[in-house]
């Protein structure tokens, strides 16, 4: 709704800035001004102002800054109309009415509002008339006070098809109203509307001014088909724009930054008597879009708290579907999980508050669970299946509306998927290494029909050969350059890091490096793309210092020409597809080395040795070429 701003300029001239803040703020006089301890942080040191003639308030501290509207917006998480219309009541200027329809809409709109206040009613002294025995003993068996339903207001709709109804018609309110209201079912098929709820517990959903629009009710008849019963769309409820119990959680979710949602009327409640003031639930349904921005209005970082059992994951991992798009700067979600088959009322009776709130210390942040979400959805065994992986999960952050999310997003899982797939690489080395050792390709186990184990023992000049030393004796100079290069042009990483992660080294110092210079793109500096300083001042962290001078060293000793400090971007990236090919082409020459080794060990003839020995030295040649 706009207001006109002579409207808004009355109601600033009626209250002062310093009139307003000081119901929460303690004020002292400075001057012309008001100083005092920032709202918006704790401190100790006032940082504070306050200054009426100007007619705002400042935090230095934080750099906050508005009027008597913006102040109530931040500190009690009220909209704007809902600042403009409370700070109005408290000046006593009327508020603006816009149009005959709007007029029309607002005087039935406070129809209906009467209409659900009464019914609230009716049904809190139903809880208390004999014919709610078995009601009350329901909320008793559930463990709930009498302060307890009495602060959120529980009743009991009668087992009957038309006690509400008539109670309504006789305060004054038409059958239409009350079909309007969702309190009765009717239609052009019902001749005589009937009341919705019957023999449930009642529990009345209020807006963020504590007025009663709704109400869910649980049966208390296990032959039900529904358990839980919520009020229809309604001209007051929309039940995917409200949460239960939002207005009485909104000041202390403000106070402690901190809001808890739970999926269940029972458990806001539970919750609520354990000290977790700062808890509401959604209505029966997944989490919308609209809730989650209610929510970040109370808090920047909503804990969404489900059962551990995998519809709590599914409702998770909805949540996470739902709001990614809308993420932005400081608001995000996070997620704690209770133990598989527990929901917050039963893990509170079971451990007590203290350990549910080790529960909630210990959620998870968003990227977390969208990890987890994709990681644990199958097996990534495969570079195919990698690759699938990958491309899921940017596609997914490919639609986070906001750039500066999204791009560290992008970030942040390609970190994951280093750290995940670098681990799965070590583990697959170490199995080829102890295969190795195994005896079934070193060179001292090629026995022919001659030897001891009926084999022949291999020649002399294959016993000699730099292959059968094993590769990390090779001069493997390309494998230098390749370092060298990313060392000195760093930028490379923004770009090239997956291809880089994926190269198969096969010295020991190369993977070190390689690892390094990796952590230092993804880990270290998520943000921003690598320099050289950055680059050795991570590597001296590491102690890697003198082993990358040492392969920088290697590189100028065999002649090898890596592209200068000082070479234009175009000239590094030839040279980095130079030696891209290179590599490749000593990968596939290292392929058909193996299938000849194979051919050797099975018949160890003449010919396979010549194949043997031509492939080596194409090898050989290929890794130690300067190009």
């Amino acid at each position: 709704m706009r207001f006109p701003p002579h409207f808004l300029d009355e109601i600033r001239a009626r209250l002062s800035v310093s009139q307003v803040v000081s119901r929460s703020v303690k004020l002292r006089r400075q001057g012309r001004e008001f100083t005092g301890l920032s709202p918006f942080k704790q401190e100790k040191t006032p940082s504070f102002t306050v200054n009426d003639q100007k007619g705002f308030y400042h935090c230095f501290a934080t750099g906050e800054h508005g009027d008597i509207f913006t102040f109530l917006i931040k500190t009690q998480g009220l909209s704007f109309p809902e600042a403009v219309e409370q700070l109005a009541n408290e000046a006593g200027v009327p508020m603006p009415v816009s149009s005959p329809e709007a007029i029309v809409k607002a005087e039935q709109n406070d129809r209906l509002r009467e209409l659900t206040e009464l019914a609230a009613k009716f049904y809190q002294d139903a809880l208390n008339a004999p014919i709610a025995d078995k009601a009350r003993n329901y909320l008793i068996d559930r463990g709930l006070s009498r302060e307890q339903v009495t602060k959120f207001r529980l009743g009991y709709a009668p087992n009957s098809r038309n006690a509400l109804k008539q109670h309504l018609e006789k305060a004054g309110f038409s059958e239409k109203e009350i079909v309007l209201s969702g309190m009765a079912i009717g239609g052009n098929d019902i001749p005589v509307p009937y009341d919705r709820f019957r023999d449930r517990i009642m529990f009345p959903i209020a807006d963020l001014k504590q007025r009663v629009i709704a109400f869910g009710g649980r049966a208390l008849d296990p032959d039900q088909p529904a358990k839980y019963l919520n009020s229809p769309e309604t001209p007051l409820f929309h039940k995917g724009h409200q949460v239960y119990n939002g207005a009485l959680a909104r000041k202390s979710a403000y106070d402690l930054k901190s809001v808890i949602v739970t999926e269940g009327y029972m458990d806001v409640i539970a919750m609520d008597s354990a000290g977790f003031e700062n808890t509401v639930a959604p209505l029966g349904t997944a989490l919308t879009i609209e809730q989650i921005q209610l929510l970040w209005r109370m808090a920047s970082e909503p804990i969404l708290c489900f059962d551990g059992d995998q519809a709590g994951k599914k409702a998770a991992f909805r949540a996470v579907e739902t709001v990614l798009p809308h993420l932005k700067p400081g608001f995000s979600l996070k997620f704690a999980f209770l133990p598989d088959g527990q929901d917050p009322d039963d893990y509170i009776k079971d451990h007590g508050a203290a350990e549910m709130k080790n529960i909630l210390d210990a959620s998870k942040p968003l990227s977390e669970v969208l990890w987890q979400k994709e990681f644990t959805a199958d097996e990534w065994e495969t570079p195919e299946r990698r690759a699938a992986l990958e491309q899921n999960l940017i596609s997914l952050i490919n639609g986070v509306e906001d750039q500066t999310v999204k791009t560290h997003y992008l970030r942040e899982i390609k970190s994951r998927l280093w750290r995940a797939f670098q681990k799965s690489g070590k583990n697959l080395e170490k199995s080829n290494s102890n295969w190795q050792k195994g005896g079934k390709s070193s060179a001292k186990s090629y026995s022919g029909k001659y030897g001891a184990n009926s084999r022949q023992p291999a020649t002399n000049s294959l016993l000699s050969s730099p292959l059968m030393k094993g590769p990390e004796k090779q001069n493997l100079s390309h494998e230098a350059e390749i370092i060298d290069l990313i060392i000195t042009h760093p930028w490379l990483l923004d770009t090239e890091d997956e291809l880089f992660s994926s190269f198969k080294f096969t010295t020991e110092d190369a993977k070190k490096l390689r690892d390094a210079l990796l952590e230092a793109q993804f880990v270290q500096n998520p943000q921003n793309s690598l320099d050289s300083a950055a680059v050795q001042s991570h590597l001296e962290k590491l102690e890697l210092h003198s082993l990358a001078a040492q392969m920088q060293r290697k590189v100028t000793q065999t002649g090898a020409k890596s592209a200068e400090p000082n070479a234009n971007s175009n000239e590094v990236l030839r040279k980095w597809h130079e030696l891209m090919v290179l590599h490749h082409k000593a990968e596939e020459l290292e392929r058909e080395l193996d299938a000849a080794e194979r051919a050797y060990r099975e018949e160890d003839n003449q010919l396979n040795f010549d194949r043997l020995e031509s492939l080596r030295k194409a090898l050989t040649q290929s890794m130690n070429e300067v190009l």
